[in-house]
C-alpha cells in the first residue's frame, strides 16, 4: 500500500531539515508526476518516488555511497520494490544499475530540476516564469553553468521516448506549476 502524499511529507519533515533540499524534492516530484502523466504511468507512485528520493540525503552526506541505500531502508514497506530500486539507483555512486522507466525518469528529473532552478536564479527577477526553452537549451550546453548538474542524465529522457525539447518543456511546465511553493 502506498503512502499518501501527506504521510510522505510528514516523514520528510523528520529526516530533512534543509529547506532548499525539501524544495528540490518537491520540484522532482512535480516533474515525475508530469512525466508519469505523459507516459501513461502511475502518477501517484512516480510522484512519491520523486518526493522521497533524497529522504536520506542529510543522513548520508558524510558517506555519499550510502545515499539511496539508506533511503530504501527508511522507505521499506512504504513503496514497492521497483520504486525502492529506482531510488537506490538514482545515485550512481551506489553502483546499482536500473534502466527501468521509473529509474531513468528519476535520474533525468533529478538532474533537470537543478538545471531549471539554476537558470531561474540567473534571470532578472529570479522567477521560473521568465525561463524559456531556448534559454534552458543554451544553459544545458554551457558546461561552466550549474556544474553539479549531470547533463548525461538529462539526455536519458530519450530512453523514455521523449525528445530533449519535449522533456525540457514538460519539466519547465511542471516547475512553473509549483513555482509559488518553490519560491521562484
Amino acid at each position: 500500500m502506498l503512502l499518501s502524499r501527506e504521510e510522505a511529507l510528514s516523514m520528510l519533515r523528520k529526516f530533512v531539515k534543509n529547506e532548499r533540499l525539501l524544495k528540490h524534492m518537491i520540484a522532482v516530484e512535480a516533474i515525475m508526476r508530469k512525466l508519469a502523466e505523459r507516459l501513461g504511468e502511475d502518477v501517484e507512485l512516480w510522484g512519491l518516488v520523486g518526493l522521497l528520493h533524497d529522504v536520506d540525503y542529510e543522513l548520508t552526506q558524510s558517506d555519499p555511497r550510502r545515499h539511496g541505500l539508506v533511503a530504501a531502508e527508511i522507505l521499506r514497506d512504504k513503496l514497492p520494490e521497483h520504486a525502492l530500486r529506482a531510488i537506490m539507483a538514482h545515485n550512481i555512486e551506489t553502483g546499482i544499475q536500473d534502466d527501468s522507466r521509473l529509474a531513468v525518469a528519476l535520474r533525468a528529473a533529478d538532474a533537470v530540476s537543478g538545471l531549471i532552478v539554476a537558470t531561474a536564479l540567473v534571470m532578472p527577477r529570479k522567477k521560473l516564469s521568465e525561463v524559456k526553452l531556448d534559454t534552458l537549451k543554451r544553459k544545458l550546453r554551457q558546461r561552466d553553468f550549474a556544474r553539479g548538474v549531470r547533463r548525461e542524465q538529462i539526455y536519458e529522457c530519450e530512453k523514455l521516448g521523449l525528445s530533449l525539447d519535449e522533456f525540457l518543456s514538460l519539466s519547465l511546465q511542471a516547475l512553473q506549476e509549483v513555482a509559488s511553493v518553490l519560491g521562484l
